[in-house]
Formats: structure tokens, sequence, C-alpha cells
């Protein structure tokens, strides 16, 4: 039996995130996944949000990202679109980008990381007990791991093995989407009718001079809203074809699909993301409608919130009531993706006069500025707020990428959370802090900072005079002159004093 310090079932976008992380800490961590390769059949998902390209920077990654992509405002509710240019932070906008290239360069960062892998393998079979979890895989081998963590998607094994319960709605709608070949010229773009939404475009592109530029041949994307809800199987090229035939009245002779899926409004979330030694994240956790893209960056934010926690956890720094964090703040902000994808859902139906008064209202209030900024900072993912207590505006919430000026020189602080470490910036007179009992785990930083604060949706809040931030960017103490509340912090998040 091979041992390993955390076992992460599932190597998509969250399960390389969390490895990521682990790998950071040093921490003894593998991947089991099903594909033999990272290559992923067609495009599938698509675009990052604002908070995620923060995430992706204060690990040093994000411009791999957008030398690939296509920056543009992506955030948006219920087809309304928003413009966030005005909100302060490095990265005002999303990035269009499929998740075949996501895939591809977060596992090309975890590659450098030295992670094991453990390709073209599935996860069978998984026991817990008091030390530590046993994971059987398809081609008879056992692995060993203190804690196990279950990436693997909506249909999670790892989550029904542990037994935990996945309550929510069942679907009330469902699409196919695909890509494949056609042999006549189809009708390209968006269409509604009766039944919902439908569209197709060109799969290939390229970025000119910023602009994305669209092939004029070659394969296609295809989205096409069913009259009913579609059956728990997998869908064939036959029920891509009748799809077509019924809102277009042709398939366009459609034939050599890359792939072929169904995706639909089921909504549900785990009732709790640990169990144990087992934990749960991205759409193991919670799936919903992908109305509005916010499924990836979910899971993609929940790997960092969880990373750090579980590699303290491992490594004897923290006790193992730190992971019960990672449910109490990650739980909230799924559950509140769940509603906003449900609402969103109810207003894009197709409906009559009532639902058109509906859907005019909704889109008239978001034009408004303080709407705007509120549902905006939702959707990008930039007005998360953990509940860690009363305080300043800046508790539990994003630390802002500050330029600041470390011993002379400019220092920008996503720079500082490059190595998944947690940072105590001084703000006010260099050598004020004493934090010599976690001198191994936190980094004490002397800074200058002249500029305004200032955070999405809420706008400028007080200067502090120093700022405790946890490695997942979020600040876990602010001071206000004083020293109070600090110790109490450190060894909440980081472990008692040594």
């Amino acid at each position: 039996m091979t041992e390993h310090a955390v076992v992460i079932v599932g190597g998509g976008p969250t399960g390389l995130m969390l490895a990521g992380e682990l790998a950071l800490a040093r921490v003894d961590v593998a991947i089991v996944e099903r594909r033999a390769s990272q290559d992923l059949p067609g495009s599938r998902a698509g675009g990052l949000h604002a908070r995620t390209i923060e995430v992706l920077d204060q690990r040093g990654i994000a411009d791999r990202f957008l030398a690939e992509g296509q920056v543009a405002q992506v955030a948006g509710f219920a087809r309304v679109s928003f413009d966030i240019s005005d909100f302060p932070t490095r990265h005002p906008y999303g990035l269009g980008l499929w998740q075949n290239h996501i895939e591809r360069i977060l596992a090309g960062w975890v590659d450098e990381l030295a992670v094991t892998s453990y390709r073209g393998r599935e996860a069978t079979g998984l026991a817990q007990d008091d030390t530590g979890v046993d994971v059987e895989l398809s081609d008879g081998q056992s692995l060993r791991a203190e804690y196990v963590v279950g990436c693997d998607g909506g249909r999670s094994l790892i989550r029904k093995e542990t037994g935990i319960e996945f309550p929510g709605w069942d679907p009330t709608t469902s699409a196919l989407i695909a890509e494949a070949e056609m042999a006549e010229e189809p009708e390209l773009g968006m269409r509604q009718d009766a039944v919902g939404q439908h569209g197709i475009g060109r799969v290939e592109y390229e970025i000119r001079d910023g602009e994305l530029i669209f092939a004029d041949h070659g394969p296609v994307r295809i989205m096409v809203t069913e009259q009913h809800v579609g059956e728990k199987s997998e869908p064939t090229l036959e029920d891509l074809s009748e799809a077509l035939i019924g809102v277009y009245g042709t398939d366009y002779g459609i034939h050599s699909p890359t792939w072929i899926s169904r995706f639909t409004d089921m909504t549900r979330q785990a009732a709790t993301y640990r169990k144990a030694r087992v934990l749960l994240a991205g759409d193991a956790a919670h799936v919903h409608s992908p109305v509005g893209g916010q499924g990836l960056n979910t899971g993609v934010q929940d790997a960092q919130n969880l990373g750090w926690k579980l590699a303290q956890v491992v490594k004897g720094v923290s006790p193992d009531s730190l992971l019960d964090t990672y449910h109490d703040e990650r739980h909230p902000v799924a559950a509140r993706v769940l509603r906003n994808t449900m609402a969103q859902v109810a207003l894009t139906r197709p409906g009559d006069a009532r639902l058109d008064a509906l859907r005019d209202t909704v889109s008239d209030l978001l034009s408004m500025d303080e709407p705007r900024k509120r549902y905006a900072g939702m959707m990008s993912g930039l007005d998360i707020h953990y509940e860690l207590g009363e305080g300043h505006p800046l508790l539990g919430r994003r630390m802002p990428d500050l330029d600041l000026v470390t011993t002379g020189r400019p220092c920008r602080v996503f720079t500082l959370l490059q190595d998944a470490r947690p940072v105590l910036l001084d703000l006010g007179q260099a050598g004020g802090f004493d934090i010599t009992p976690w001198a191994d785990r936190v980094q004490l930083v002397d800074a200058d900072f002249a500029g305004i604060w200032e955070l999405p949706v809420l706008g400028q809040v007080a200067a502090p005079s120093a700022v405790l931030v946890r490695p997942d960017g979020y600040v876990a103490w602010v001071g206000d002159g004083t020293h109070d509340g600090l110790e109490e912090a450190l060894s909440r998040w980081f472990g008692p004093p040594e």
C-alpha cells in the first residue's frame, strides 16, 4: 500500500488548484485522475471571474492565463451585463478562456511543484478510520492517506462512499452542449424561442491585437435547450441531431463530435464539506446551473481556502478543528451561488408578458449604480466576506493588492503571498511587533502605503495600522494602533505559539 499525506480524487481545476496549494506548503500530496493525460476533449466550461484571477495572481501565475485568454467584462446577472472597470482591483475584468486551456495551464504549474499523479485510474472504494483513509483504485492498487479530498465532480464517489447527504432541487430544464463538425454552413449566433436559448459558434480562434477572432470554418460549439428535461444517460449524436432539427429545422449534417454533454439546472449542496478525514470541494460539494459561469471559479476558490488549512493540520502546526472553518466559510459562499443561479434560471425562462415585465424591472434596477455594484461584486467574487467577528470592514474580506514600499523598494501585496504563507503587514512604526513565537510560520513585513484604502462594493475604508493576511488573501486581523487581539488571531489561524 502506497502512503501519502493527502490524496485528492479528481484532477480538474479544483483538484489541481488544491494540489498546488498543498505542494507549496511542502505537503506530500497525490492526485488520482481517471484520464490518462490532462487532455480534455473539447473546450467545456470557460471563463475566470475577477476574484479567481486575483487568486492566481497571489500565486504568481495569473499572467500565464492572461496571455492565452481574452480580457472582457464577463460578470452579469440574468443576461444583464456588468461593467466592473471602476472596481478597485488590479483585475477589473474577467477572462474568456476555455476549461481545457485552464486545466492545461494549471497542470503545468502543478507539474513544476512535483505532485504525484495516478493517471488512468479511478477511485472505486474508500474506508476511513481514526488514523487515515484507504482509497481503492480501479487497477487494484490501494492508497493510504491522512486525509482525502473529493474533487470528483457532481456524481462524486467520494461523497457517496462517505455518506454525506446532497440535498437540493431536481432539474427543471436541460440543454445539450457539444463540439462537432457540420457538413452544411450553420446559422451562427444565438437564438431565443419558446423553449429557451440556443446557439452555434466556431470553436477555433486566435487573438489579434487584443481582439478575439473566430475562424470562418472548422468545428462548431453547439448549445441547444431541450424541450423536456433530458435523460440521465449520456447523450448521443442522435439526441443532438433531433434537438437541432427541433430548433433549426435541420441538423446541418452534424458529424464527428469531439464531445457531447448535457447540463441542467439541478441544484444541490453537500450537507457538510467534511466528515472526519474526508473533505469535499468543487462540484463534489455543490452543483447548479452554469448560468453566470460561477462553478469552476467557486471550486478554485474552495481549493485555496482549504489548502493552507489542511497543510497546517497535516504538519501538526494547527489542530484538526481548523478544518471545520473550511465548511463554515465556504458553505455559505456556495449556498449564495445556488440561490443566485436559481433566480437567474427563473428570470431567463421563456414566458409571457408578465415574465417579460419582471425581466425589464430587474434590468432597470441593475442598471442603477448601487445595485450594479452589489450584484457585480457577488458575481465576480470580489465581495466575499467570511464572518470572523466584529471590527474593521477589512476583517474577513480580501486584502487589496496594494503597491507598498518595503525597505525602500516597491512591492505588491500579492507578491508577498506567492509562497502561500501568511503575512503580518506593519504599516505603522517599523519594529512595532514581536511575533517571535510564530516567526517560522508568519512573515513580518514593515511597509508604507500612502494611498486610499478601498474595497469593492463598500468603497473607501479607514486606513489600518497593521493587517494580518492569511495565505488565501483574506484578512484575519486588523490593527488600530494597538496589538489587541493579534496573539489570539495568530493562534487561531496559525497554531499556538512555540
